[in-house]
C-alpha cells in the first residue's frame, strides 16, 4: 500500500508502502504558511498537525480546522465519495486523483496506481478545489461478503506539495472515516506504513498494536516488506467530518461553567496611581485583589517578625522598615571596600561597561530609591537591589577578580546585618538570601 503526503487540513504523508510523494497546487496563504511550518520542523513530509482526536488545547489544530471548515462551507473546498460506478464525474474525478497519486509516488508504476483507484471494490475520497481541481485524496480497499467486511485497506493517501503542513492531511483522514463509516459500514482501518509515514498516521489516532481479531484481516490485506502495519478503529459516533465544531461548543460550554466559579477571566484597567505621583498602594485597593481572595490576615502572612535595631525590637512597620534599610545602606556606604561601589560605573572611564550590564546598580541610586519612600515597599526589593549591584561586579569582572571579592565582602556584611536583626529568621518575614 502506498500513501504520500495529504491535501486538506495536516497534511498526511506517504503510508502503507514504498512511496513517498508530492503533488502541485498552488495557494499563497498555504505556501507561506508552509514556507514557516518547513522551517519549524525541519521535514518537508512531516504532519504536525493534531489529529481529529487532537487535545482540545490545540490552538493550530483548530483554528486550521476552522479555516478548512470555512473554505467548505463556501464551496472552495469540498470533500467528496468516489467509487468507480461508470459515471463520468466520478471517472473526471478518479482521473485526477491518479495523476495526484503518479506525482506523488514517483517510483509507482503509473499502470499499478490506475488499477487500483478504477478497481471496484476500492473506494477513494477526495478533496477538490472550485469544483474541478483534485488536489488530494485517500483509496482504501474495501472487502464486501467476507468476514472482513468492516475493514478497509488504505492503498494510497496524497496531498499536494504546496499544502503540505497546512491542515488539509487531518481533514482529508476525516473525512475519509465519515464517509468509511456512512458509505462503507467500515469500523477499522489498516494500511502498512513506510517510515516516513509512521508519524502522521499516528496523528490520525493509527497505532501499531492490531486490536483487530487476525481472522478478519490476515490474507486479505496485502503485506509488505519494510512496512509497519498500523490500525485505526473508527469510532461509531465520533462526529469526524463536525469535528472542530463540537469542540467549540465543549469549549464554550466548559469554559462557561468555570466562569461561574473563578474571575481568572476578569480583566481589570491599569492603575495610574504611581503616574499621578502616589506612594504606596494599598493591597485591597489594587481592583480584583479582595475578589481574588486576598485579606488582611493573607497579606500579614509574612509580617509575623521583627526589627531589632536600636536596642529595640520594631515591628515591621514602612516607618521602621524605612529607618531599618537606611542604616544598612549607611552601613554599606562606609564599609572599608565600598569606594567602587559608591557611584555608578564611568562610561568614560569603563567604555565598554554598559554594553555587558544592561541593568546596572550602586549604593547611590539605591539611596535616591530609598529617599524617595516610594520604591522600597519590601525588604526583597532593598535586598533584590544589593544583590544586583554585587552580581553585575562579579558578571563584568570575573569571581576571582579583586574588585568582585570587595564587593562579596560587602554583601557578607550585609546578610549577616540582616540575619541577625530580623526576628525569628529571615524565613519568617519571607526573605530569601540569594547566594552568589
Amino acid at each position: 500500500m502506498q500513501v504520500a503526503p495529504l491535501p486538506p487540513p495536516p497534511p498526511p504523508q506517504q503510508s502503507a508502502g514504498p512511496a513517498d510523494g508530492n503533488a502541485q497546487a498552488s495557494v499563497d496563504a498555504d505556501a507561506a504558511e508552509h514556507a514557516q511550518q518547513q522551517q519549524g520542523e525541519g521535514r518537508t513530509a512531516a504532519v504536525p498537525t493534531a489529529p481529529a482526536t487532537a487535545p482540545l488545547q490545540d490552538n493550530t489544530y483548530m483554528s486550521r480546522e476552522k479555516r478548512h471548515t470555512e473554505r467548505e462551507r463556501s464551496g472552495e473546498l469540498t470533500a467528496k465519495y468516489v467509487k468507480n460506478d461508470g459515471s463520468i464525474e466520478n471517472g473526471r474525478l478518479l482521473t485526477g486523483l491518479k495523476n495526484v497519486f503518479s506525482k506523488c509516488l514517483p517510483n509507482m508504476p503509473k499502470e499499478y496506481i490506475c488499477r487500483l483507484i478504477f478497481e471496484r471494490r476500492h473506494k477513494s475520497v477526495v478533496i477538490v478545489r472550485n469544483g474541478s481541481q483534485v488536489i488530494g485524496g485517500i483509496t482504501y480497499r474495501t472487502f464486501p461478503n467476507t468476514p472482513a467486511a468492516r475493514l478497509g485497506e488504505i492503498a494510497f493517501c496524497a496531498v499536494a506539495q504546496t499544502l503540505q503542513v497546512t491542515g488539509y492531511g487531518t481533514r482529508l483522514m476525516n473525512w475519509t472515516k465519515h464517509y468509511a463509516r456512512q458509505m462503507d459500514g467500515l469500523e477499522y482501518f489498516l494500511t502498512y506504513a513506510d517510515n516516513n509515514a509512521v508519524g502522521y498516521f499516528s496523528k490520525q489516532s493509527f497505532t501499531k498494536t492490531v486490536s483487530l481479531e487476525k481472522d478478519k484481516w490476515y490474507g486479505f490485506i496485502k503485506d509488505y516488506d519494510g512496512g509497519t502495519l498500523m490500525e485505526c478503529r473508527i469510532h461509531p459516533t465520533l462526529p469526524y467530518a463536525g469535528f472542530p465544531e463540537m469542540l467549540a461548543k465543549q469549549r464554550a460550554a466548559l469554559e462557561g461553567e468555570v466562569k461561574r466559579y473563578t474571575t481568572g477571566h476578569v480583566v481589570h484597567p491599569g492603575l495610574p496611581h504611581w503616574k499621578q505621583g502616589g506612594g504606596p498602594l494599598p493591597i485591597q485597593d489594587i481592583p480584583g485583589a479582595v475578589e481574588a481572595g486576598w485579606s488582611h490576615a493573607a497579606g500579614m502572612m509574612y509580617k509575623q517578625y521583627s526589627i531589632a535595631m536600636n536596642n529595640q525590637i520594631l515591628d515591621p512597620t514602612q516607618d521602621n522598615l524605612h529607618d531599618f534599610m537606611t542604616m544598612l545602606l549607611k552601613k554599606a556606604q562606609k564599609h572599608a571596600d565600598a569606594g567602587p561601589f559608591l557611584h555608578a560605573v564611568s562610561a568614560a572611564d569603563v567604555p565598554d561597561y554598559y554594553s555587558v550590564i544592561i541593568d546596572p546598580m550602586d549604593l547611590h541610586t539605591m539611596e535616591e530609591r530609598l529617599l524617595s519612600r516610594r520604591y522600597y515597599i519590601t525588604l526583597n526589593m532593598f535586598a533584590a537591589d544589593f544583590y544586583k549591584m554585587v552580581k553585575n561586579c562579579q558578571l563584568y569582572n570575573g569571581a576571582q577578580n579583586p574588585y568582585f571579592l570587595a564587593s562579596k565582602r560587602i554583601y557578607d556584611m550585609f546578610w549577616a546585618v540582616m540575619r541577625s536583626s530580623i526576628l525569628p529568621n529571615l524565613e519568617a518575614a519571607g526573605i530569601v538570601e540569594p547566594k552568589l
